[in-house]
């Protein structure tokens, strides 16, 4: 497994590959799913954290049965661009998975992304108990449309320049 950036990531990716991505928390994990055109983000249930190993197993059979391609995990950055207290523990999960399996993660930063999801629930007039168990894969979803459009403006660039 290689942590990739995101230019890398759009030239190892074939059409047709999904991609999750993750919010990592210390009680659960955020869970979202591209569709196979890498145009959306859909919020998947959350993973209950408990040990390590369970957890990489039931990440891990998650991918095999949804077939993906790659991880987008949220880097839990400060406001002011400095690493935030979660990231070290991220990018250990991240080293540790390393162990696990041979598909790639990419970070991203999520900044905002669980204040976008509680905003978007809030709109969709989710009550407070159905809230707190979505928020972690609404976060997810935020961060991996992220890297989908980032993805879609990468391809533009490289089609406009072969053009």
């Amino acid at each position: 497994m290689t942590v990739l950036t995101i230019e890398e990531l759009a030239g190892t990716l074939a059409p047709g590959q999904a991609i999750a991505g993750l919010d990592l928390g210390t009680k659960t994990i955020g869970l979202a799913m591209s569709d196979l055109g890498r145009r959306f983000a859909t919020p998947r249930p959350v993973i209950r954290r408990e040990k390590f190993t369970i957890d990489a197993e039931t990440l891990l059979a998650f991918a095999t049965k949804e077939k993906v391609a790659a991880f987008v995990i949220g880097l839990p950055m400060n406001m002011d661009g400095s690493a935030g207290p979660r990231v070290q523990a991220t990018r250990a999960f991240v080293r540790n998975m390393e162990q696990k399996t041979a598909l790639p993660f990419i970070y991203w930063d999520e900044r905002l992304s669980t204040v976008a999801a509680e905003r978007a629930l809030l709109e969709m007039d989710v009550s407070r108990a159905k809230r707190a168990e979505r928020i972690d894969s609404a976060a997810a979803s935020f961060i991996l449309q992220g890297v989908l459009d980032r993805l879609s403006l990468l391809a533009r660039s490289v089609d406009d320049t072969e053009a």
